[in-house]
């Protein structure tokens, strides 16, 4: 589909330099029928070579390609209304490059958010220089927990202030639903002063692709997608969401051993294999349950989370089961998963989750 809208962009371009033969009187053009001017043939030189760099900018990912394609618009639109007899048809793919390159903007305008708020959340953070782990900050914290630490090499290693994790992931938006969908995802995470935000991108079909931004802050949750990056699909904050937040965020220490120490949290044993966080931030609770194997790698993670954020929405069983591990900078943690939904219709496994790359303690947003 990208390849098919390029070669519209570029022959678009190319008709264009029909208007500079003319007006500059190198050859007789029989479709241009009204008079254009030596200057007007160079705007329509011109022209021709906006589209192409516009065209050179969407296939590469250009951030600001939009902007080049509402100056090709601009500028070929203008020109078409001069001879309006003889190029109005080239009004049709002006129109169509004009909806691929307002599509962008969404694109591009959703992701600044998503940075400016990015940014942000790391600012409100500091990375503890030159602060160990040790054996000595463990001793408090329940059996299985203290194992998983050890294990997972966390021990001897820097504090961890502040995660990035890649991952990339299939997901559905509703139980019924029996496709999966393919995406891509940015997770920041910060210790001292509890928060995540985690990006999503997901590919619907060639056409249609949704945008997602969870955000856990100052003890309060938000949600919000859009159709596109334009449309609005979900937009919600509120007590439930936030306690449902404040839960992801406690499952999520699966990968950074350090948040075990946070004083927000506190534990229970509940047998050699099982312990229980319970977290308390700004207002915010919420509890789940942690489940290691006998190498003391944890396997699971449970709590019974609000699925939705309306006046009647219950709490059901949330977990992520998790199937592989991988190290990243000398810290072995889960990285292949799935999240399921124990509901009233049935179990619902809407996530399958795999990381790609992890960095702790890196500040930047890019």
């Amino acid at each position: 589909m990208r390849i098919i809208f390029l070669i519209i962009v570029i022959l678009h371009g190319l008709i264009h330099l029909l208007g500079f033969v003319k007006g500059i009187g190198l050859k007789e053009v029989k479709e241009l029928t009204l008079p254009i001017s030596k200057p007007l043939g160079f705007i329509w030189l011109a022209s021709a070579f906006i589209f192409l760099a516009y065209g050179i900018s969407f296939i590469v990912n250009y951030k600001y390609s939009w902007l080049i394609g509402f100056l090709a618009i601009a500028v070929s639109q203008i020109l078409i209304i001069l001879i309006w007899k003889d190029a109005k048809f080239g009004t049709i793919p002006n129109a169509l490059i004009f909806i691929v390159s307002f599509f962008s903007w969404g694109y591009y305008s959703f992701q600044k958010c998503i940075l400016e708020e990015t940014q942000q959340l790391l600012s409100q953070n500091k990375i503890i220089e030159n602060k160990i782990m040790t054996e000595s900050e463990i001793q408090l914290l329940p059996y299985p927990v203290k194992n998983w630490i050890r294990h997972s090499g966390a021990l001897g290693r820097p504090l961890i202030s502040i995660g990035k994790v890649v991952q990339s992931a299939q997901l559905k938006l509703n139980p019924g639903q029996e496709n999966w969908m393919n995406a891509t995802a940015i997770h920041y995470t910060t210790i001292d002063k509890p928060a995540f935000i985690w990006a999503v991108d997901v590919k619907m079909n060639n056409i249609v692709s949704f945008k997602g931004r969870d955000k856990f802050e100052n003890g309060n949750g938000e949600m919000l997608i859009k159709m596109n990056s334009l449309i609005n699909i979900v937009n919600e904050q509120g007590e439930k969401l936030s306690e449902a937040s404040l839960q992801r965020f406690l499952g999520e220490m699966v990968w950074f051993p350090s948040l075990a120490l946070s004083p927000y949290i506190s534990w229970e044993q509940i047998n050699d294999t099982t312990a229980r966080a319970t977290m308390s931030y700004k207002g915010t609770s919420g509890s789940g349950t942690f489940y290691f194997n006998d190498k003391s790698d944890i396997t699971k993670f449970t709590a019974f989370r609000y699925k939705d954020n309306n006046a009647v929405a219950k709490k059901h069983e949330w977990s992520i089961s998790i199937s592989d591990y991988k190290t990243f900078e000398g810290v072995k943690v889960p990285a292949i998963m799935s999240s399921t939904w124990k509901l009233d219709a049935g179990d619902w496994t809407w996530l399958k989750l795999e990381v790609l790359d992890i960095k702790y303690n890196d500040e930047s947003s890019k």
